[in-house]
């Protein structure tokens, strides 16, 4: 897991440490120095240019180093340990107004100490300056093992023979900083050592920002905070290309921007594919555009300025945006874009590697006419987009890998481009750092007499080379230890189709970029991945964590067997399942499938474990105890009994604190068929009656029916009982779970083809219908499966479309809703909301999931992660609600989360309708 970072280079460590305290910092690189081995510091693991592996210790300060030590209102300053989370930070400091300026868009998992190790920017850098102009003093432990106290920072400052020598050498060499560093504001790559001249009072700490660990340990660190403005607004303007809009940069710039980013219109067809229509605010017309922030502190200047930026850019189309829930749902599109853009339209894996250089903005529009035919010269695509305001361009490049002559490909290209971004004055790298990815291009843009004073400042800080080896000075080969190339094709004896990535597994786990969104928290704005890892903080519990090893594997790093091994065991066993990476992660990672694909390989043919059997095979289960209601009694008494409770939970390797659901009384088939549904003026839908609604939450289907019957529709039912098969799926029961995909299928096939609508009432086999029963069947059962999706609706969605029915009036209804993660993940929420907002309901939605999610929670040895993942958000939130309020949950499982831990009763969005609905 920390052999790679989010970059293209896999170095494997020989140990990885998690300090519990800043002080153990100088005890590890004690060890390392007596030994002579490698450290490397390592934060969110989101570097892009490999500047977060090494070959011997890794420190993960992101466990237990994060946390805020001082905030000081008055001088608008804190202080931080190095793992603190920027997003976390800005989560303390705001009831004191505060923030840190600069903002990458990895903020929600980026690590201070890893924005100081980069010289971190992001879109703000504009307004609030780098991550080097905020830094106010530094705590650091040199690779020689010096303490230095450097700045605003506690403690005793002593004499420094260190500091003697580095200015020395300065003074020597005054000529040489002042006319190759600091030539303009993203010149990140090299040392910063502009700090060091006199007239910028020689500071030490300053200079250490962006020297990527390869001089000194961060113990902790001062920054200066910034007040939040009291307006912004966003001025979004169309163009007919990238480069027209890199043309305008210099004429924007002039009215004070605090961010100006470019968004090539690639980007959000994209996010439309994957996340649907919806998921794109409206643009101005245009191929590519630029979002440019204004804040102060009052709106009606800020609209002259807009008005005159809009004049004055030269842009064929404008849009002026004050509604901030939109203007943040578009910088969402532009923070996603590294993952956005990790396909090509043709579904080839682009790379960074270079992803960061930048040029002086006034050169921008036609350093970016060169690169584009730069790319096509070598025959690469790429889509590059960035902060153009400072002249920085991303781009991910879909490099041959696959090729023999591949790595050649890759190499001579960053030598040509290099040399392109140095010919317009600029540099490798504008916040990324150079790292292992663009090391060992300095040449193209430093003498090599400014390169030999970074030698000399290297070896003054770290003798002994230890600190982050082969980074900036005495660099590694820009090919060496590529992670791309080592990838093998896995296409056969596959339990699912992975038709996205052309039938490779390999290619699927190789979706991971490790951008690293897996460990942010995203619940807050209603996202759900990664629940596990919230829980936990553990890198193996993240959905990258879960990626690499999986790489590994199909990769044959872990043995000819590598499905069996233990390695595989621990990042699944608390995956949820919950598929909140499948629309949560800019990649498309669908763990949930991974994970079935490799319980499936671990289990062919093998004895499985007794939860699989107990709950993966629940359907069945089910169906025999609605054989009679005297079945359904004894079961029932059975699952109550307290004396045989322990042994029913060994058998079914379930958790002896659950209390299992009891089956009702009479189930929905049983109601159903004696129930008369009208000739509806809307035609026939077919209610997919899955095991659960029958079995458990009857009340939920006859609900369905009424609301479906008002809506004007002739309710229907399969003539036999069919399951989708997300038990098998879950369990990685993939054999058993074809069977059951395709008989489904085939019974619905009938209903779909004379025009009916298939409804769904549980989200995670609506869910089935509409994803995974086509990844499990093949040929015409295939083609079958995509018929029926198409056809498949959640009730909202039905309803959404059935324009003669109007909902009941739920005014004065308040509430929170905790939507399925399969409803999220696959069908979108959206429907839901808009349909609840007309009727006049006040429900909240929340993020994140409730920590059952099926069979997880129920099984033996999950019950603690599941009670901390539903104390994220949901028991929360539930504590919080009134007792009137209602508490919507679609989700079996979640409705059973909620009555087990909070005691609470959860409702079906059809529930709620049908009990507003008037009597007939």
């Amino acid at each position: 897991m920390y052999s790679s970072d989010a970059s293209l280079y896999r170095v494997p460590p020989r140990v990885v440490v998690t300090p519990r305290e800043a002080g153990e910092l100088p005890a590890v690189l004690g060890v390392c120095r007596e030994a002579g081995v490698p450290l490397t510091m390592r934060g969110g693991g989101t570097s892009i240019a490999g500047n977060a592996v090494g070959p011997g210790v890794v420190v993960d300060v992101s466990r237990h180093l994060n946390r805020v030590l001082e905030i000081d209102p008055e001088a608008g300053t804190a202080l931080v340990e190095p793992g603190i989370v920027q997003a976390r930070l800005h989560q303390v400091a705001a009831g004191h107004g505060l923030r840190f300026g600069p903002d990458p868009s990895t903020r929600t998992r980026a690590t201070l100490g890893g924005m100081i190790g980069n010289n971190a920017c992001g879109s703000r850098a504009l307004g609030y300056g780098r991550t080097s102009d905020n830094v106010l003093g530094l705590d650091v432990v040199t690779g020689s093992g010096e303490r230095l106290r450097l700045g605003d920072v506690p403690g005793d400052v002593a004499e420094s023979g260190l500091l003697d020598r580095l200015r020395g050498l300065v003074g020597e060499n005054l000529a040489l900083v002042r006319t190759e560093f600091g030539r303009f504001g993203r010149q990140v790559s090299g040392y910063s050592l502009e700090h060091l001249l006199p007239e910028k009072g020689f500071d030490v700490a300053r200079a250490l920002v962006g020297s990527e660990g390869t001089l000194a340990l961060t113990l902790a660190a001062r920054i200066r905070m910034v007040r939040e403005p009291a307006c912004r607004l966003l001025v979004v303007l169309g163009y007919g290309s990238m480069a027209e809009a890199a043309d305008a940069v210099p004429a924007i710039l002039p009215h004070g921007p605090v961010a100006c980013e470019g968004l090539d219109a690639r980007i959000a067809n994209v996010v439309r594919e994957r996340r649907g229509a919806d998921a794109v605010p409206p643009l101005p017309a245009g191929s590519g555009w630029m979002l440019v922030e204004l804040a102060g502190p009052e709106l009606g200047a800020l609209r002259a300025t807009a008005r005159k930026v809009v004049g004055e850019s030269g842009c064929a189309d404008s849009m002026l945006v004050e509604d901030m829930a939109l203007a943040d749902a578009l910088w969402r599109i532009r923070e996603d874009g590294s993952g956005l853009v990790a396909r090509t339209p043709e579904g080839e894996q682009a790379h960074a590697g270079w992803e960061d250089a930048a040029v002086p903005p006034e050169r921008l529009g036609a350093y970016l006419r060169e690169f584009e035919a730069l790319l096509g010269r070598y025959e690469l695509f790429g889509v590059p987009y960035g902060h153009f305001g400072d002249g920085c361009i991303h781009v991910r490049i879909d490099f041959p890998f696959g090729r023999a002559d591949g790595t050649r490909i890759f190499r001579d290209f960053l030598n040509d481009a290099a040399a392109l971004a140095a010919s317009h004055g600029g540099t490798m790298s504008g916040e990324h750092g150079d790292g292992r990815a663009r090391s060992e291009l300095l040449p193209h843009m430093y003498s090599a007499e400014a390169l030999a004073l970074c030698s000399a400042v290297k070896d003054a800080f770290d003798p002994d080379d230890l600190l982050n080896p082969g980074i900036v000075v005495r660099p590694a080969a820009v090919d060496a230890d590529l992670r791309a190339v080592q990838t093998i094709p896995l296409n056969r004896g596959l339990g699912l189709a992975y038709r996205d990535d052309r039938g490779d597994l390999s290619r699927a786990v190789h979706r991971c970029t490790g951008v690293g969104k897996c460990r942010a928290d995203n619940t807050a704005a209603g996202g759900v991945m990664c629940p596990s890892y919230l829980a936990t903080r553990e890198e193996k519990d993240s959905t990258r964590g879960r990626a690499r090893v999986l790489q590994e594997v199909v990769s044959g790093k872990l043995g000819p067997d590598g499905w069996k091994s233990e390695a595989v065991h621990d990042v699944l066993d608390l995956c949820l399942s919950c598929k909140g990476c499948a629309s949560d992660c800019p990649t498309g990672i669908d763990m949930a499938s991974y994970k079935a694909e490799a319980l499936h390989q671990r289990y062919r043919r093998r004895f499985r474990p007794r939860a699989h059997y107990a709950l993966g095979w629940l359907p069945r289960w089910t169906r025999l105890a609605a054989k009679s209601p005297a079945t359904i009694r004894v079961m029932n008494a059975v699952m109550r009994s307290r004396a045989l409770k322990p042994l029913v939970a060994w058998g079914a390797g379930i958790d002896r604190r659950r209390t299992l659901p009891a089956f009702a009384p009479v189930t929905f088939r049983r109601w159903f068929a004696s129930h008369r549904s009208p000739e509806g003026r809307n035609g026939e839908v077919v209610l997919f009656v899955d095991s659960f609604t029958d079995a458990f939450s009857p009340i939920v289907g006859r609900a369905t029916v009424k609301v479906l019957e008002h809506a004007g529709y002739r309710v229907a039912v399969t003539e036999r009982p069919v399951c989708c098969g997300i038990t098998w799926i879950s369990t990685g029961q993939l054999d058993r779970a074809r069977a059951q995909a395709r008989r489904t299928v085939r019974a619905l096939l009938p209903f779909v083809r004379r025009g009916a609508k298939v409804v769904g009432m549980e989200p995670s086999c609506t869910g089935v219908l509409r994803s995974d029963a086509e990844e499990l069947l093949s040929g015409v059962d295939a083609a079958a499966a995509r018929e029926v999706a198409a056809a498949t609706r959640t009730l909202a969605e039905l309803l959404a479309e059935t324009e003669d029915w109007t909902p009941p009036d739920l005014s004065g209804v308040t509430g929170i809703a905790q939507p399925h993660c399969h409803h999220h993940a696959v069908m979108g929420w959206t429907k839901d909301a808009a349909l609840l907002r007309k009727a006049g309901a006040d429900v909240g939605r929340l993020g994140g999931c409730c920590g059952l999610a099926g069979n997880f929670g129920v099984e033996k040895g999950h019950h603690d992660v599941s009670v901390a993942v539903a104390e994220q958000q949901l028991l929360p939130a539930v504590r919080d609600a009134g007792k009137g309020d209602v508490v919507l949950a679609d989700g079996f499982s979640c409705r059973t989360q909620l009555n087990e831990l909070a005691q609470r009763d959860g409702e079906h969005l059809a529930q709620l309708l049908a009990r507003h609905l008037p009597d007939r």
